[in-house]
């Protein structure tokens, strides 16, 4: 507790975020309510989670504008939320369940890297839906970084490539999954033949094979 509270201190004297203190956590004060004419780093977060879900394509300036509340209005209506532009407790919680903090970003496309460079990017791609399927479905641990610790779970973890620095392709790989696109059909396993003997990953139905990567 100690060391906690000095790291506290720390980030505040130098203007450090807490999620970058204590990586690996999911650190997320409670925001506030934003409409029209709001501008500020939260403006910044709302339009990056946005941007995400394919729904926003304007700058990330900080500045809510049209262009944010048109995209704002048409995740409420996806969600079967008050289609009112104003981005309150429900909207919040909704689009946190759906997107991702700059640093779970980074996370994402790190384990995507390790574990499909090399492949098309539908292959690379497919890779992020599983991460996503897994979070989804109950039989998993429902968060990006539980998903991906998850002991066993990805060799890429375990031999040291999760900290290898991705490409843009990964990165946009993990956008284009988290939009929506899922190649797999919800698998939530996938192995290469080449390179894996398990008797068990072979004994499960194929859904589909991408690449070099089986999924089940």
């Amino acid at each position: 507790m100690k060391r906690i509270l000095i790291m506290f201190m720390i980030a505040a004297a130098f203007g450090i975020g807490i999620s970058e203190v204590l990586p690996g956590e999911k650190v997320e004060a409670a925001a506030p309510t934003l409409s029209m004419g709001d501008h500020a780093g939260y403006v910044w977060g709302l339009q990056h989670r946005l941007q995400q879900l394919g729904l926003y394509h304007g700058l990330l300036d900080g500045i809510f504008g049209p262009l944010t509340r048109e995209a704002v209005i048409t995740f409420q209506q996806r969600y079967g939320l008050t289609a009112d532009g104003i981005v309150g407790e429900k909207t919040w919680h909704r689009l946190r369940a759906n997107t991702f903090t700059k640093e779970q970003i980074q996370l994402f496309a790190q384990l995507v890297y390790a574990e499909a460079r090399g492949e098309s990017f539908e292959g690379q791609v497919a890779v992020a839906a599983v991460v996503l399927n897994r979070m989804d479905s109950g039989k998993f641990p429902d968060t990006l970084s539980g998903v991906v610790y998850k002991s066993g779970a990805f060799s890429c973890v375990d031999n040291g490539a999760i900290y290898n620095r991705p490409n843009e392709e990964a990165y946009r790989a993990v956008y284009a999954a988290v939009a929506g696109w899922d190649p797999t059909d919800g698998a939530l396993f996938y192995f290469n033949p080449e390179k894996s003997d398990s008797k068990w990953m072979r004994s499960r139905p194929t859904i589909v094979t991408i690449g070099n990567h089986v999924f089940s």
